[in-house]
């Protein structure tokens, strides 16, 4: 079991945190700490509008996150990091070469697409890549 899961984006404040809350909702039962960050965080920065209420029609509060800078320290510490892009994945193997075994898209076991970011993007978009965090996390479990 993974202890410690963190889920990265660009700004930390649409699909990674959407994924950290989703994730929390899945595993509330178990001992696991989640967290978020961005390779170019929004820091101290709420959640999009639009990724917090997609969250809240989904029953799940997000109103507490504050975007975070990544940091290599994070990158070690962390027992799994699932990147949205495969950019992402590549920086971050970059930020942290000794986490490099750790790193993965967060659609790895459907077809390894990059989850596109929505940021300033009409509901739809929201939507669609609500969906497929949503598949993404859905197809981790089995492996958490």
């Amino acid at each position: 079991m993974f202890k410690r899961i963190l889920t990265v984006c660009v700004g930390n404040i649409c699909r990674s945190p959407t994924a950290e809350y989703l994730l929390r909702q899945q595993l509330k039962a178990h001992n696991v700490h989640l967290g978020s960050a961005g390779l170019g965080a929004l820091t101290g920065h709420g959640m999009d509008e639009s990724a917090l209420q997609l969250l809240a029609e989904h029953g799940i509060d997000g109103a507490a996150h504050f975007a975070r800078q990544l940091t290599p320290a994070m990158l070690r510490e962390a027992d799994l990091v699932l990147g949205m892009e495969t950019s992402h994945v590549h920086a971050m193997i970059r930020l942290a070469p000794e986490a490099s075994g750790k790193i993965f898209l967060l659609d790895k076991w459907l077809l390894g697409r990059d989850i596109p970011d929505p940021y300033r993007q009409q509901r739809p978009a929201f939507e669609h890549v609500y969906g497929m965090i949503e598949q993404g996390i859905h197809s981790w479990l089995r492996y958490l």
